[in-house]
């Protein structure tokens, strides 16, 4: 009788949790699956989009952002091939006009500013005045980013016709001639996650001089001891701007991140990392 007792005990358990089971099981099924907000964005972005997409994540439960990062003419090109993504943000407003005119993606919209600085190794005489000579002397090396591939490059020539265009003859061609191209290219090394890239080149030694967005030479004097970063004198000064698009059959939620970044919060979260307003 004993045994009787404890075989029913042992059969009333087991049903117990067998229904508590298929219980859970249905309640976990009945929960929505998170949405994936796939978001390609210029490397110069990358501390201001991941906060900006930790916010939007916060205010919208239930959406998970995957970020990509990298030059932006490079992510145009492989979006412009296939690769899923639901947003676009590039470091100027080219690459994403040149999606959206082929219908791969909608309307772009600015939504930052940044401009062009000066990084310079630790102990260069480095100036507004002396910016211009310092920049063509042949005993410097110059860095920049890849033309066409990183926008940063492009504006970095700009700045080189602005030289030329302020009465030094010459100039536009020495400096693209003697400027070395040594990030953003497709055969660039990758840059770190969780290092400035253009900090790194100059502690190594490969540039004495980097041109590239202000926000990039502002952490990276902040990261390398010694290192400066100056602004341009207005008269060579360029400024950069940003823009962002919808990817042709995203999802709600891609226009909804659009929205967040141009909105208050959105842009108080850009200015926190040095971008200026739209």
């Amino acid at each position: 009788m004993a045994s009787a007792g404890w075989a029913a005990e042992l059969k009333r358990l087991t049903a117990s949790a067998w229904l508590l089971g298929l219980a859970c099981a249905t309640l976990l099924a009945a929960q929505p699956a998170a949405a994936e907000l796939r978001v390609h964005a210029a490397g110069s972005l990358r501390a201001a989009i991941t906060d900006s997409a930790a916010a939007f994540e916060a205010a919208h439960p239930g959406t998970q952002s995957r970020l990509t990062f990298g030059a932006s003419g490079l992510l145009k090109d492989r979006i412009a091939a296939g690769e899923a993504s639901d947003v676009f943000a590039s470091a100027n407003m080219t690459h994403p006009e040149a999606l959206a005119q082929t219908g791969r993606a909608g309307p772009v919209q600015r939504f930052a500013r940044n401009a062009i600085c000066a990084l310079a190794r630790p102990g260069l005489d480095l100036t507004p005045d002396n910016l211009v000579q310092r920049l063509l002397d042949p005993t410097l090396k110059l860095g920049m980013s890849t033309p066409r591939a990183d926008p940063a490059g492009d504006y970095a020539l700009q700045v080189f016709d602005r030289i030329e265009q302020s009465g030094v003859r010459g100039a536009a061609a020495t400096l693209a001639a003697k400027a070395l191209q040594l990030t953003g290219g497709p055969n660039s090394p990758a840059a770190p996650a969780d290092r400035n890239v253009y900090g790194l080149l100059v502690a190594q030694g490969a540039a004495d001089l980097f041109l590239t967005y202000c926000t990039n030479t502002g952490a990276a004097a902040r990261e390398q001891a010694g290192q400066r970063s100056l602004p341009l004198p207005e008269a060579i000064d360029v400024s950069a701007s940003y823009g962002v698009t919808v990817i042709t059959g995203a999802p709600p939620q891609a226009q909804d991140f659009v929205d967040f970044l141009l909105s208050p919060a959105g842009q108080a979260v850009l200015a926190r990392h040095g971008f200026a307003p739209r």
